[in-house]
This record gives structure tokens, C-alpha cells and sequence, in this order.
């Protein structure tokens, strides 16, 4: 379990953390989520004793990582997959993390092949690696202490779409053995299909900390869609109920404030055919602009 307790980190004048407190529980995928700048690597990396906190504590299984010895037996973490000696081999790297944590050389061909590095792979140096064979080297590592806490911050990047797909199932399963799997992402898509829990900060400070469903239904309320070949007196019945009523394709309409029972229901009191009825449940993506909104240091201008 991680545990996080009014945990402040300040540069200067800038206060990149401030007053965080949250839990990650084992058994679950837990998403850390935020805009860029809001503080998500600093706190990886005071859980991980590479940043002193200016106040409050991070602690994995109760403990301040650096109290743990030989610290990959018991968390393994991927932070920066580009930070790696690129004369070495996969191998060797993965050789060097043993010894010094007297991890069995066994394990080291053990997770080379859960990451699809065997062979050539394994012998190859580091250096000549795209970014895709370096996440999965980064995961290799986090794995091989065979550790109860794993983190990972921005596993998905550069990885191709039979990656990301190993990647959701590897952390799916790592959950369902009973372990703690902490996971920042700026892709929303991918926490849609791999987290149970999320954690959300701004600007250093929590948003929310909920499960995914629960964080999702904060945003925008779901969105009834309805085809109909009369769409046009059926928008007129409609926003005479009350709902707001957007036209989006032909025969198409958007309709807010109604359930599609009733949409369905005021259809068929006057009489009125439809093709289509269903709802577009809100989504992550949604829910993250709107509650994040006032968090966002770089904002991009519209596009004309």
C-alpha cells in the first residue's frame, strides 16, 4: 500500500506539491492523473526518496522507500525508461539491478521474456533501442524484484499497439494477484481500459480521489442520441419538455436533460418514428477537461 500524508514539495517560490494526502490500495490499477505541470513526477519521485520533501511523508507498505533494503524486492518502478547506460545490454542492465539487490540471475531471463526482449533483444545495447524496447526494458526492471508496489509513470509511450495492449493486461493481472500498481498516464483512453481507482491533482493539490466510475459521472451528464425520420418535429416535442436539443447529423439529434426512456416515451406519444435511441455515458476525457479546468498552466490557444 502507498500512503501519502500532506506531502509539500517547494522550489523556491514555486510550490510544486502542496498538502497531498492520498492512498493507494493493493489489489487495484490506481490511475495518477493531472495536466502537465501539476505535480504528478515529483510526487513519484518523493515515494521513491529521490526528492526530500520539504513537509509531510510518502511511505510504501508504512515505510519511507529508502528504509527499505534491497529496494527492488519491494517496489519496482519505471520513471524514465530513456534513463538507462546505453553501452549495456538489456541483459547486463538487468544483470547489474540483480546483483545489487541479490535477486536471482534467473529472474533477469524470467522478465526479459514477459517482455518480449529474448533473444537477439536481450543482447543488444541499450543505446540502439527505440523508445518502445526501452519501456519494456523499463517494465522488465520494475518486475524483477518481483516486488508487492509497482509504479510507473508514462509506461505507454512509444509502445505500439501490441504493447499497449500486454501492458493493460500485465498491470490487470499484477492488480489481481493482490499487488499495488500505480499508474500516471496523460492518456485518458488507456485509463478508461486499465484503472479501477484514480487519483486526480492540480496545480500540486488533490482534485479527487474515487474510482473511475465515480470520477467519470462528475463531468457532463450523459447525452441521449436519437434518429428519427420526423427528427425535426421531434426536436420541437422535445424542447418543449425541457431538454436541450442539438441537431448533428441527418435524421440525427443530441438531446440533454432527458433519459432516453423518455425521449422514447415522448416519441411514441406523438407518434413520432424512431431509428435510434441510446446514451453516451460521460467519459473520462470529459470529466478530466471540466474538473481540471482552473488547473491547467499551459493552455493552447483555439485552433482556427
Amino acid at each position: 500500500m502507498i500512503e501519502v500524508e500532506h506531502l509539500t514539495k517547494r522550489y523556491g517560490p514555486t510550490t510544486a506539491v502542496r498538502d497531498l494526502s492520498f492512498t493507494v490500495r493493493p489489489g487495484h490499477v490506481t490511475g495518477f492523473l493531472g495536466p502537465n505541470g501539476a505535480g504528478k513526477t515529483t510526487t513519484l519521485r518523493m515515494l521513491l526518496g529521490l526528492v526530500e520533501p520539504s513537509a509531510g511523508t510518502a511511505t510504501v507498505s508504512g515505510r519511507s522507500f529508502r528504509r527499505h533494503s534491497r529496494g527492488l524486492r519491494h517496489v519496482g518502478a519505471l520513471l524514465d525508461a530513456g534513463d538507462v547506460h546505453g553501452g549495456r545490454s538489456a541483459r547486463a542492465h538487468l544483470q547489474a539491478l540483480a546483483l545489487s539487490n541479490r535477486i536471482p540471475r534467473r529472474r533477469v531471463d524470467e522478465v526479459l521474456a514477459e517482455a518480449g526482449l529474448t533473444g537477439g533483444a536481450a543482447r543488444r545495447r541499450v543505446g540502439t533501442f527505440s523508445l518502445g524496447m526501452k519501456q519494456r526494458l523499463g517494465i522488465a526492471g520494475a518486475l524483477l524484484g518481483d516486488p508487492p508496489v509497482l509504479l510507473f509513470d508514462e509506461p505507454l509511450n512509444g509502445l505500439d499497439p501490441e504493447g499497449v495492449l500486454w501492458v493493460r493486461g500485465l498491470f490487470r493481472r499484477l492488480a489481481y494477484e493482490g499487488r499495488t500498481v500505480f499508474v500516471s498516464s496523460h492518456l485518458m483512453s488507456e485509463m478508461e481500459n486499465t484503472a479501477d481507482e484514480l487519483i486526480v491533482i492540480g496545480r500540486g493539490e488533490l482534485i479527487a480521489a474515487e474510482s473511475l466510475a465515480e470520477f467519470a459521472a462528475r463531468g457532463t451528464a450523459p447525452t441521449v442520441t436519437v434518429r428519427s425520420p420526423d427528427a425535426g418535429a421531434l426536436a420541437v416535442v422535445l424542447t418543449a419538455e425541457g431538454a436541450a436539443v442539438t441537431p448533428y447529423e441527418r435524421n440525427a439529434l443530441s438531446v440533454d436533460g432527458l433519459s432516453a426512456v423518455r425521449v422514447g416515451e415522448l416519441a411514441h406519444e406523438h407518434r413520432l418514428p424512431v431509428w435510434e435511441l441510446s446514451t453516451r455515458a460521460a467519459s473520462l476525457e470529459a470529466a478530466f477537461m471540466e474538473l481540471t479546468a482552473d488547473s491547467v498552466e499551459y493552455k493552447a490557444g483555439k485552433p482556427r
